[in-house]
């Protein structure tokens, strides 16, 4: 899966897409807010993949037979799956930039 188009992501793009998502509101624009959008999205990321698991697991026993609903729930986790990690990859990269700055 290509995720290049990602690659333009910076800490503007994230608190931009919160705040429009209504995840974040106009008093939580610090760091804060920020942070704690990224460890939701991280739980989002997660409860998607769990369900997944569980799907496979149905379809596995035989208790589901839709192929293509278990493809989609795959895709979707996958997509956040990947959006989370490159998210978490530019904020370490933010970091360490920070750390490396001249006082």
């Amino acid at each position: 899966m290509d995720i290049s188009a990602l690659s333009n992501i910076t800490s503007n793009y994230i608190k931009n897409a919160a705040l429009e998502s209504g995840q974040l509101t106009v008093a939580d624009k610090g760091f804060e807010g920020v942070l704690q959008s990224a460890m939701d999205m991280v739980n989002e990321a997660n409860d998607a993949q769990n369900k997944v698991e569980e799907a496979e697991m149905q379809f596995m026993l035989g208790y589901a037979t839709n192929t293509h609903d278990l493809l989609a729930m795959q895709e979707k986790a996958d997509i956040a799956l990947n959006y989370t990690i490159t998210v978490r990859d530019k904020m370490v990269e933010a970091y360490k930039e920070i750390m490396n700055m001249q006082i």
